[in-house]
This record gives structure tokens, sequence and C-alpha cells, in this order.
């Protein structure tokens, strides 16, 4: 450990009651036992990490302690608070399990434990690495709450990276741009994911990080007077139409995510449209088609530019309508037409379900963001018989109930891929940190695959027996190849026979793993019984 600066010390004597009351104060209205449980843990931290500093050299509690406040900032629960403001206890200041269940309980014991399993994720060395994500995954499927605590825990040492040595600094920036923001994408996550990108962008590409400053710059970027121009314009005209109880937000693209874009438009910035963004956010789904009607009315739309993913949501639980307007002085701007609960899942995903406050709701009308979720990842609030035990002890009990397909499916990919963790890297790349498409059967169930998958993908997403008997397959009503990439929205038939069986030249018409395992699979007891 690095000893105290003279100016560590002077920050450590910031009171306690003043610090536990900044996480109180961001919590959602917690009891008396809430606020106790919050003061116990926060100076149980504090003395565990006692004379321990960061690179920074500050306190090194003042990382747990950002932690719980985020967790706090997102809605958590007491006991994942709590959990924030304990994770390093295990590994870096030798508190037992069992003393953390004696002073805390189970469920927050288990929590820092499986925080602390997630903290031995390390990028360095191809095999270390993959195994690694094994164990990441492994932790999560258990308890998906773990993975919440863990996102926090990489914000805070996201955004103080400058201060770890330049050796580290690289690989740190790497596995949170490959690991941790696509983990973010993929529950969801919308702000926590741009928070991770935008915060290591500079160590991990630091020339291109640059070069993509200079063009968001050059492309007006920063010319906030004028977004706030055509803010008050549409804000104008909405409320003169009378819709009531509305709100609206600018967003700017973040400088990672304008990166990759520019990756793909060839460096040219005139084809990125959604540098600016205005959101406007309505009380119901009625009054978003309303407010696109009236912005349609007033202001010329780019042609192929509205994407309605309140009809067709996206497979990580976004909705939201997408529009791009000329605005009449030369600019074009994106809109983003939402309501508060799409804007708050949009935001924090996964966790927008999580908050203990919401447990009453749930109980008597659970909410369309939770139904829609269960559609696609699926997603299951066990919420107890008595809510009012929930909202006064806090916690919930989750099981892999809600724990989402895809990170079990990651935890349990067989160890056949041991032998080349290259290959194992690039099956969990592509299967589930790839663009997502939804693809619908001919009843409306959605079923999520990653881009570019074909026919085959989707008989074997939807079940084994089926893909190993297709004889082919219908896209949109017409007759297709069994290779043909697949696009979001398509609705797929698939035809089957009890005659049929699977090939290998399907194995290379495949996208996802579970298919290309299926197929050997079969073949495999072919062959064996031959």
């Amino acid at each position: 450990m690095y000893p105290f600066s003279t100016e560590a010390k002077k920050a450590a004597i910031e009171p306690t009651k003043m610090m536990v009351e900044e996480i109180i104060e961001l919590m959602n209205a917690p009891d008396k036992d809430a606020k106790n449980l919050i003061e116990k843990a926060y100076q149980f931290g504090q003395k565990a990490h006692e004379g321990q500093v960061r690179y920074s050299g500050q306190p090194y509690f003042h990382h747990p302690f950002e932690t719980g406040k985020y967790l706090a900032s997102i809605g958590m629960s007491p006991n994942m608070i709590v959990a924030g403001l304990l994770h390093d206890v295990i590994e870096d200041a030798n508190v037992s399990y069992a003393t953390l269940k004696e002073e805390f309980g189970t469920d927050i014991a288990n929590l820092v434990e499986g925080a602390t399993k997630l903290g031995h994720v390390r990028y360095y060395g191809l095999r270390r690495h993959t195994e690694s994500l094994r164990k990441l995954f492994a932790a999560t499927s258990q308890d998906v709450r773990v993975i919440l605590v863990k996102l926090m825990d990489r914000l805070h040492n996201a955004r103080t990276l400058q201060f770890v040595p330049e050796h580290k600094r690289e690989r740190i920036a790497l596995e949170t741009l490959e690991v941790y923001a696509p983990i973010a994408d993929r529950l969801g996550m919308g702000l926590v994911k741009r928070e991770l990108e935008d915060a290591v962008f500079p160590h991990a590409y630091p020339k291109e990080y640059k070069k993509v400053q200079k063009i968001f710059k050059d492309a007006g970027g920063e010319d906030l007077r004028r977004l706030e121009r055509i803010h008050k314009s549409v804000r104008s005209k909405i409320a003169e139409y009378g819709v009531k109880n509305f709100q609206t937000t600018n967003r700017i693209k973040g400088l990672y995510s304008l990166y990759r874009k520019l990756e793909r438009k060839e460096w040219d910035v005139t084809k990125i449209f959604d540098l600016w963004a205005l959101r406007i956010i309505v009380d119901s789904v009625a009054d978003c088609y309303t407010v696109l009607g009236i912005v349609h009315g007033e202001w010329r739309p780019l042609p192929g530019r509205v994407k309605d993913y309140i009809a067709f949501p996206k497979p990580n639980g976004y909705r939201s309508i997408h529009t791009t307007i000329h605005t009449g002085d030369g600019s074009i701007i994106e809109l983003q037409i939402r309501t508060k609960e799409m804007n708050r899942e949009a935001q924090f995903g996964i966790a927008s379900h999580f908050s203990y406050k919401e447990s009453e709701d749930l109980k008597k009308n659970e909410s369309s963001a939770v139904r829609w979720i269960r559609q696609f990842i699926p997603l299951r609030l066990r919420v107890e018989a008595n809510d009012h035990s929930i909202l006064k002890e806090g916690p919930r009990t989750y099981t892999n109930g809600v724990t989402p397909d895809w990170i079990k499916h990651m935890a349990e990919m067989p160890g056949i891929d041991e032998t080349d963790p290259k290959a194992y890297l690039h099956d969990i790349k592509s299967d589930f940190f790839s663009h997502r498409i939804f693809i619908f059967t001919p009843r409306g169930d959605v079923i999520d695959l990653p881009i570019d998958s074909s026919p085959i993908d989707f008989a074997y997403a939807i079940h084994s027996e089926i893909g190993n008997q297709m004889t082919g397959a219908k896209i949109n009503g017409k007759l297709a190849a069994l290779g043909t990439p697949l696009k979001n929205g398509d609705i797929v038939e698939i035809l089957t026979s009890e005659k049929a069986k699977p090939n290998r030249k399907w194995i290379g018409m495949t996208k996802t793993t579970l298919a290309k395992r299926q197929i050997r699979s079969y073949l495999q007891h072919e062959q064996e019984a031959m």
C-alpha cells in the first residue's frame, strides 16, 4: 500500500455523519432501519480500510464510498448499497465471510462475496482473461445484483483512471470497453454504458480520442446555443398543440459512441445525424405518437430516419421513438420521444426494476416494462406476498429467476473451448456483445439474436428439435435460403420434417455458438450410432 500523504490525511478527517447523509439523501425515503444499516456499514468499511490509500493519495475507503453513492443514486436497495460500501473488505481488508454474515446477514455477505469473485477479472493473458470471464458470468448467474455492484465499482475506477500507473491503465481501459460497457449495454443501462466508455476512451485509444475530439468540435458539437434555440422552438410548438406535462432535455453524443460510428461511416461526420438529440419525455404512449405527429407537421423529417422502438423495442429493453428533422436553419437534429418510464429504463435498464420502493407498485400492477423484459431476456421479479416486510427490510429474495438468460448461457458455455481461449472470446463477443436483432415467430413471439444470424440460428434458438428437423424457412412469408442473413423485425417461419436432419454445411451458415454446438452434437451422436 502507498503511505498517507499530508493531503490524504486531511481528506480523511471528513465527518462520518456528513458522508452517510450524502448517501441517505440519494435514497428513496429510507426508513430508520435502512439509515442505521448504511451508517453501520460506512463505519465498518472505513475501519476495515483504515491506513490504506489509493493511487490518487485519497484514503482507500473513498472508493467504496463512491460505489455506494452510485448505487444509491440509481435507486438500489439498502442491501445493495451496503454491498457497495463493503465490496472490497474480503479481498483487501481480510474480513471473513463469516464476520460479514454475523454483522450484516447472509444476503449482504453473499453480495460482497460475489462482488469479490468478480474482482478477479484481469485482461492480461488470453487464457487467464477468458477463464476470468467464465468466473464473472458464473458469479453473475447466481445473483444478477452482483454485476450491478461491480458496474458501479468499475465506473468509479474508470473515472479515476488517470491516477493508475501507466502500465495498468491501458489494460483496465480495454477491459472496461470490451467487457463491462457491453454488459451494461446488454442490461439496458445506457447511461452507465456511456459513462464507462467515455471515461476510459482517452486511456484505451489516446490518438483516436484526440482525433474524434477535433471532429466533434469542428462539426459544431460544442455549439450549445444552437441546440438551445432548437430546444426552445420544439418546446413552444408542442405546448401550442396542448400537450401537457412534458419535459425536454438535450443529449450530445458520447465521444466513444461517435468514434465507433465514424469508423462505420468511413470517418465522414456529415453522415452522422445524431450528434445532437433532443429528448421529449411525456406521460403516455399515446402522447409519444401525438408529439411525433406535431413534429412532423412542423418540420420536415429525413426519409428513412423514423425508428419506432416502442412498437419494436430493442432486445436490451430500450423503447423510444427516434426521428431526425431539418430545423430550418441548415441544421439536422434527432428527436427521441418517450415516456418517463421508458426514459428511466433507457438510463438504468435492469437496475430500474430493483428499487426496493417499487415493490408495492409491482404488487398492485406489474409495470409494462417488466412485462416487456420478460419477453426478451426474460426477467422475473419474485415479489413475496408480504410486500410491507420487503419495504421494511430492504432486500428481496433474488434467485436465478431474475437472471437474464444470456448471462446464464454464458456461465454454462461448455469447457470444449478451454483448449482454445481465442475461440471462446470470439464466441462471447459475437454471441452476446455484438449488435443484436429481434426476429418474430409467426405467432408474434420474439427471438433475440446476434446481427447476421440465419434462419438456422433462429430455429435452434427456439428448440434443438426444431433445428434438427428443419427443412426450410420462410422470411416475411417468402421461401428463403437457410443461410440468408436475418434483418431486424423479420417474421420467420421454420418448416420441419421428422425425416430431416442437419448437415455439416450448416455450421458455416450459423452465427450463434448454441446452433453450432447443437449441430456438432447431433452429427457426433449420429456418427457414434453408425
